[in-house]
Protein backbone atom coordinates (compact mmCIF):
# COMPACT_ATOMS: atom_id res chain seq x y z
CA UNK A 1 0.00 0.00 0.00
CA UNK A 2 1.62 3.37 -1.08
CA UNK A 3 1.06 6.16 2.00
CA UNK A 4 -1.52 8.40 -0.19
CA UNK A 5 -4.87 9.01 1.57
CA UNK A 6 -6.90 11.17 -1.20
CA UNK A 7 -11.00 10.69 0.72
CA UNK A 8 -11.82 10.98 4.22
CA UNK A 9 -15.47 10.03 4.13
CA UNK A 10 -17.36 10.95 7.97
CA UNK A 11 -20.32 8.81 8.22
CA UNK A 12 -23.00 11.16 9.10
CA UNK A 13 -26.92 10.87 11.24
CA UNK A 14 -28.39 13.86 9.11
CA UNK A 15 -26.65 15.00 5.60
CA UNK A 16 -28.22 18.09 5.65
CA UNK A 17 -26.82 19.06 8.94
CA UNK A 18 -23.73 17.83 8.70
CA UNK A 19 -23.77 20.31 5.13
CA UNK A 20 -24.45 23.77 6.73
CA UNK A 21 -22.13 22.81 9.73
CA UNK A 22 -18.99 22.30 7.74
CA UNK A 23 -20.04 25.03 4.76
CA UNK A 24 -22.05 27.73 6.69
CA UNK A 25 -19.91 27.27 9.83
CA UNK A 26 -16.71 26.59 9.17
CA UNK A 27 -16.83 28.14 5.97
CA UNK A 28 -15.77 25.02 3.69
CA UNK A 29 -16.19 25.14 -0.08
CA UNK A 30 -18.58 22.92 -1.66
CA UNK A 31 -20.62 22.41 -4.37
CA UNK A 32 -23.42 21.12 -1.75
CA UNK A 33 -24.90 17.75 -2.06
CA UNK A 34 -24.86 15.87 -4.98
CA UNK A 35 -25.45 11.84 -6.00
CA UNK A 36 -28.67 12.20 -5.12
CA UNK A 37 -30.13 10.76 -8.74
CA UNK A 38 -28.36 7.01 -7.46
CA UNK A 39 -30.34 5.39 -4.36
CA UNK A 40 -27.77 5.72 -1.31
CA UNK A 41 -25.54 8.06 -3.50
CA UNK A 42 -26.26 11.64 -1.52
CA UNK A 43 -22.90 12.91 -0.64
CA UNK A 44 -21.25 16.44 0.11
CA UNK A 45 -17.47 17.41 -1.02
CA UNK A 46 -15.00 19.47 0.10
CA UNK A 47 -11.73 20.21 -1.30
CA UNK A 48 -9.01 20.97 1.14
CA UNK A 49 -5.39 21.75 1.04
CA UNK A 50 -3.29 19.39 -0.99
CA UNK A 51 -5.46 17.54 -3.02
CA UNK A 52 -7.50 15.81 -0.22
CA UNK A 53 -10.96 15.73 0.29
CA UNK A 54 -13.35 15.51 3.02
CA UNK A 55 -16.62 13.54 2.23
CA UNK A 56 -20.10 13.18 4.07
CA UNK A 57 -22.11 10.28 3.79
CA UNK A 58 -24.81 9.20 6.02
CA UNK A 59 -23.82 6.70 8.32
CA UNK A 60 -26.31 4.23 7.24
CA UNK A 61 -25.23 4.47 3.58
CA UNK A 62 -21.62 4.13 4.67
CA UNK A 63 -22.66 0.83 6.67
CA UNK A 64 -24.37 -0.32 3.80
CA UNK A 65 -21.74 -0.37 1.65
CA UNK A 66 -19.16 -1.89 3.77
CA UNK A 67 -21.47 -4.82 4.83
CA UNK A 68 -21.84 -3.61 8.42
CA UNK A 69 -24.26 -2.80 10.96
CA UNK A 70 -24.79 1.14 11.19
CA UNK A 71 -24.19 1.78 14.78
CA UNK A 72 -24.04 4.79 16.92
CA UNK A 73 -21.61 7.20 16.42
CA UNK A 74 -18.23 6.89 18.12
CA UNK A 75 -16.60 9.61 20.63
CA UNK A 76 -12.50 9.75 20.80
CA UNK A 77 -11.77 6.62 18.34
CA UNK A 78 -9.70 9.13 16.34
CA UNK A 79 -9.38 13.01 15.69
CA UNK A 80 -8.72 15.23 12.33
CA UNK A 81 -5.93 17.19 12.83
CA UNK A 82 -6.12 21.07 11.15
CA UNK A 83 -3.00 22.41 11.73
CA UNK A 84 -2.71 26.31 11.88
CA UNK A 85 -0.02 29.10 11.81
CA UNK A 86 -0.47 30.86 15.07
CA UNK A 87 -2.00 30.35 18.61
CA UNK A 88 -4.27 33.18 17.51
CA UNK A 89 -5.37 31.51 14.87
CA UNK A 90 -6.15 28.21 16.82
CA UNK A 91 -8.11 30.19 19.00
CA UNK A 92 -10.07 31.55 15.78
CA UNK A 93 -11.13 28.62 14.21
CA UNK A 94 -11.94 26.56 18.00
CA UNK A 95 -14.62 30.45 18.27
CA UNK A 96 -15.53 29.75 14.51
CA UNK A 97 -16.48 26.30 14.90
CA UNK A 98 -18.09 26.93 18.46
CA UNK A 99 -20.59 29.82 16.74
CA UNK A 100 -21.00 26.99 14.19
CA UNK A 101 -22.62 25.03 17.14
CA UNK A 102 -19.75 22.76 17.61
CA UNK A 103 -18.99 21.18 21.61
CA UNK A 104 -15.24 22.24 22.70
CA UNK A 105 -14.37 19.57 24.68
CA UNK A 106 -11.26 20.98 25.40
CA UNK A 107 -10.50 24.83 25.26
CA UNK A 108 -6.87 25.57 23.76
CA UNK A 109 -4.25 25.35 25.82
CA UNK A 110 -0.20 24.72 25.57
CA UNK A 111 0.65 21.57 25.13
CA UNK A 112 4.13 19.44 26.39
CA UNK A 113 5.00 18.86 22.96
CA UNK A 114 5.54 22.23 22.69
CA UNK A 115 2.19 23.65 20.33
CA UNK A 116 -0.73 24.54 21.11
CA UNK A 117 -3.75 22.91 20.49
CA UNK A 118 -7.83 22.68 21.15
CA UNK A 119 -10.76 20.39 20.39
CA UNK A 120 -14.41 20.73 18.93
CA UNK A 121 -16.60 18.06 18.04
CA UNK A 122 -18.85 17.79 14.54
CA UNK A 123 -22.84 17.76 15.03
CA UNK A 124 -21.96 13.80 15.02
CA UNK A 125 -19.09 13.78 17.54
CA UNK A 126 -16.88 13.46 15.22
CA UNK A 127 -13.27 15.20 16.87
CA UNK A 128 -11.33 17.80 15.19
CA UNK A 129 -7.88 18.94 16.90
CA UNK A 130 -7.12 22.65 15.66
CA UNK A 131 -3.31 22.59 16.33
CA UNK A 132 -0.42 25.45 16.05
CA UNK A 133 3.03 23.28 16.07
CA UNK A 134 6.05 24.83 15.66
CA UNK A 135 7.55 21.64 13.65
CA UNK A 136 4.92 21.35 11.40
CA UNK A 137 3.71 24.29 10.07
CA UNK A 138 1.54 24.65 7.13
Amino acid sequence: MKPAIKVITLGVGDLERSLAFYRDGLGLPTEGIVGTEFEGGAVAFFELSDGLILALWPRRELAKEARLEAGPAGRAQFSIGHNVGSKEEVDEVLGQARAAGAMIPAEPQDRAWGGYSGYFEDPDGHLWEVAWNPQLLP
